[in-house]
């Protein structure tokens, strides 16, 4: 059984981060693969940096934590790669880690018989129970999460990164977690996901940092419902929703460039301001429905 976190518990870890490999991208943007916690017997936390090809407007960057989906950096790192470009270009560093489980880290058997669980539901037409979406969700957020702080805890380590650090994307319910429990985090964007715990929803009510929601209004593999309530539940007083007509992969550029000025407007403003009381804001809690 999994309980709702009640305090940030984390204390600074002294996993060693180790770069791998280095290459500089077209646009100049510097990727470095690390390992992090690496120790005889265990080969690590495989993870990606990105850094602006020239020193920053604000130096040391600020950070944006890429997070993804459990189908491994190989698979995911021309999205990943798109995603840190466009932080660079507006003077930020990115980062990720390998959740567990995924890519080249040990299988999860538990983790793998959850995945089958979901698999043998879906073909069948059943709904998804709920014991089915805790087992397949919670012990994964339960690891994920501590790890994602020893990366950061390692990441602020560098001379080149700095604060403030945002989130962006992958499991909503990490993303959820970790925006709860750390409080080095200060804005996050999240991309509305269907299979969310009961207890997400509890925590989400303790979130506060800003948020960016992204909704894909005609995504078959979410529970509109389920998203909506869960924007409805987030404690945040500055929150948005963005909906846009169009399946899972029918995400508009726009919409990025929206999340991007959300990440601008977050990490490089004065942080002690009311954005609700700043000329030309919006209300604090927008829902912004885009139906091109």
């Amino acid at each position: 059984m999994h309980s709702t976190p009640q305090a940030p518990s984390h204390s600074p870890s002294d996993a060693t981060l180790r770069f791998t490999s280095e290459q500089r991208l077209d646009d100049g943007v510097l990727e470095r693969e690390f390992t992090l916690g690496e120790t005889p017997g265990d080969t690590g936390i495989p993870g990606i940096l990105w850094t602006p090809a020239a020193a920053p407007s604000l130096s040391p960057a600020p950070l944006i934590l890429l997070g993804v989906p459990p189908l491994g950096l190989r698979r995911m790192h021309p999205r990943l790669v798109a995603r840190a470009q466009q932080a660079a270009a507006d003077g930020f560093a990115s980062a990720t880690i390998e959740l567990p489980g995924s890519g080249d880290r040990p299988h999860w058997p538990a983790l793998d018989q959850a995945r089958a669980d979901l698999r043998r539901a879906l073909e069948a037409g059943e709904p998804v129970s709920d014991e089915i979406i805790d087992g397949l969700t919670l012990p994964l957020v339960d690891k994920a999460v501590p790890e994602w702080q020893s990366a950061l805890d390692a990441l602020l380590t560098l001379p080149e990164i700095g604060g403030p650090v945002a989130y962006s994307g992958g499991l909503i319910s990490i993303g959820v977690r970790l925006a709860v429990v750390e409080p080095r985090i200060v804005a996050a964007t999240f991309f509305a996901g269907s299979f969310v715990p009961r207890a997400t929803f509890e925590e989400a009510r303790r979130l506060t940092v800003p948020l960016h929601v992204l909704l894909q209004w005609d995504d078959e593999g979410n529970d509109r419902q389920a998203a909506l309530d869960l924007f409805d539940a987030f404690g945040s007083e500055e929150k948005s929703l963005h909906a846009n007509m169009g399946g899972h992969k029918g995400v508009p550029q726009f919409a990025g460039d929206v999340a991007a000025q959300f990440f601008t407007r977050h990490l490089t403003r004065d942080l002690t301001r009311d954005p609700s009381q700043e000329p030309g804001q919006e209300p604090s809690q927008v829902l912004s429905q885009d139906l091109t």
